[in-house]
């Protein structure tokens, strides 16, 4: 009796594992060449820090003398000391501090109150006075520079913690991002909190904001930074010494100590730590602030 095995018809050939790994070998060759592209760019822009860092703590005199090669000559940790205390630079922080204190915490809530004004109210004009907000994105601080400094002037407030700030106590960056947020929150949950007897203030600060939260923890980074940076408006707005901000002292240390160029170099390393610090921490919700304040949904 015959046993052979009838033969199929149409049978597809089993695969060998010879296109599994050539894909496999393409993917390891494309991460790994992802890996080295990435790798230079981290060193093209890490390698500016690495030099304030290294001028930072050598000798200048020494540095310049063997040709200022790419690694430490003559170390002098001294030279944040000096630069922390002799040079004044911690009061300067200090008021830097606290000029950003009020501003990030004034734009974050004149964001946030207009941005759900402009999400979610009616009110005549509204579309043209949101562009209207938006447009002054446009206008760069030497627009406005000459017409606050007068005001500020005629209001007796130079050489203040006031003069700093009044001007920045609004943003139009923080309301378009915030209100890009409010704009992706479900008008069912709106109308479900309507029902509940939610008013504004309550829909506010128990649903829109706490579901915003990324965005609105972006905004503060980037409110900080922007705050801490300020250069153009303390610059007109001090006329004392005592006022000066950090970026004004770091201009002032680099000007009077031309033959301690480490001190200089110093300084603005403590003056970025905060920065340095901020961006570490707080980085992921920079991102996902970002991308969720972009795509509606």
């Amino acid at each position: 009796m015959a046993t052979d095995a009838p033969e199929l018809v149409g049978a597809e050939p089993v695969a060998t594992g010879d296109a599994g790994g050539e894909t496999g070998g393409r993917s390891r060759w494309a991460a790994a060449g992802w890996y080295v592209a990435l790798t230079l760019l981290s060193v093209v822009v890490l390698f500016p820090v690495y030099m304030l860092l290294l001028r930072a703590i050598s000798d200048p005199l020494e540095y310049v003398a063997q040709g200022q090669p790419l690694h430490p000559v003559a170390i002098e940790w001294s030279a944040f000391t000096e630069a922390f205390t002799e040079a004044d630079l911690g009061r300067s922080m200090t008021l830097s501090f606290v000029v950003t204190l009020v501003i990030v915490i004034a734009q974050l809530l004149t964001s946030v109150l207009a941005a759900y004004a402009f999400a979610f109210l009616e009110f005549p004009l509204k579309r043209l006075m949101f562009a209207l907000v938006v447009a002054t994105l446009l206008l760069p601080i030497e627009v406005t520079l000459i017409a606050n400094l007068q005001t500020i002037r005629d209001l007796n407030l130079l050489n203040s913690v006031p003069g700093l700030t009044l001007p920045f106590l609004a943003t139009a960056f923080g309301i378009f991002l915030i209100r890009q947020g409010f704009l992706g929150i479900p008008g069912d949950l709106r109308d479900a909190a309507t029902l509940d007897g939610y008013g504004h203030l309550r829909f506010l600060f128990r649903v829109a904001v706490p579901l915003t939260r990324p965005i609105i923890g972006s905004f503060v980074v980037i409110s900080f930074l922007g705050a801490w940076n300020q250069y153009v408006w303390p610059r007109f707005s001090t006329t004392e010494d005592n006022w000066q901000t950090v970026q004004i002292a770091l201009r002032s240390i680099a000007n009077d100590r031309v033959d301690q160029l480490n001190i200089g170099f110093a300084a603005a390393v403590i003056a970025a730590l905060p920065l340095v610090v901020l961006l570490i921490l707080f980085q992921r919700q920079i991102v996902r602030g970002l991308t969720a304040g972009a795509v509606k949904g």
